[in-house]
């Protein structure tokens, strides 16, 4: 059978067992795309040039049990590869930390927010760092900083590690456990956060797949606000006076502007709108804190 007709043969078989996409792609074509390139060891955007190639039998079968694992345990395929991949970037990752797919590492990527920052931008925080993928973007995008990426979970940290020392930043990212802000002293010039927002509604109607990470990672509280009202409360503390904070709150937009209310945000734009990501200077926050 030739590649790009397992590729098709399976995309039917992942809609008709209807699972659930978002974990690096959003539809069955581009899953099964995934998964048979990646069980073959080729690029995963090189499916054209070898679209024609004919599979042998071993690998047709392989690539059909790799499919299998993905329906029969709705788990992330980032979770069966073990790979996942921002903006270009391979990332290790397992279930002890969320798949990475913050749209702060657009903002990264393509410099969106270097406007506000400046050659005083010399210490960066990933709050909430999960598998450390933006701590090493970020790494990536500022050479010259030094990164603190920090995550509640001993276990999220492990798999950050493992991201650390693959792409070699060991010496330009440190981990530390740390529950919100509580062990992280600062003063940070940028704060990237991309924090549990999902409201106590939509939890419960999440599809298994999103079910397989770490509650932890997910779980906002009633309105998905819990987390981020303790690190707006404790930020500006640890903030110099020229920061900023880059806050990711997925379809929470209401219930963010619910909460604060009275909050100066800068909305950035992202491949999903500009509802997504948010900016907070530090003067910003601190007038919030004090009214």
């Amino acid at each position: 059978m030739k590649l790009i007709a397992l590729v098709e043969q399976l995309a039917g078989e992942l809609e008709t067992a209807g699972v659930s996409f978002g974990h690096g792609t959003t539809n069955a074509s581009d899953e099964a795309v995934w998964l048979v390139l990646w069980h073959l060891g080729l690029p995963l955007d090189e499916l054209d040039a070898h679209a024609e190639r004919v599979l042998l039998p071993h690998e047709e079968a392989a690539a059909r049990e790799l499919l299998q694992q993905r329906i029969a345990t709705r788990k992330p395929a980032a979770y069966l590869t073990r790979e996942a991949w921002l903006q270009g970037v391979p990332f290790y990752v397992d279930e002890r930390a969320i798949v990475p797919r913050s749209f702060i590492a657009e903002l990264l990527a393509h410099g969106t927010i270097d406007a506000w920052l400046s050659e005083r931008t010399e210490k960066v925080l990933d709050l909430c760092t999960g598998n450390g993928s933006l701590a090493v973007l970020a790494a990536m995008a500022y050479p010259d900083v030094q990164v603190d990426a920090a995550d509640i979970s001993d276990d999220a940290l492990a798999v950050a590690g493992i991201n650390v020392e693959k792409h070699g930043l060991q010496q330009r990212i440190q981990l530390l456990q740390s529950d919100g802000l509580t062990a992280l002293p600062g003063p940070y010039d940028l704060i990237l956060c991309n924090p549990p927002y999902v409201n106590a509604t939509s939890m419960a109607a999440l599809p298994a797949e999103y079910r397989a990470e770490p509650e932890l990672a997910l779980h906002g509280g009633s309105d998905g606000m819990d987390f981020i009202r303790a690190l707006l409360r404790d930020a500006p503390s640890r903030m110099s006076p020229h920061a900023v904070l880059v806050l990711e709150i997925g379809n929470e937009r209401e219930n963010f502007e619910q909460a604060f209310p009275r909050l100066e945000a800068v909305w950035l734009e992202t491949s999903a709108g500009d509802d997504q990501v948010l900016l907070l200077t530090r003067e910003a926050i601190g007038a919030l804190s004090a009214s």
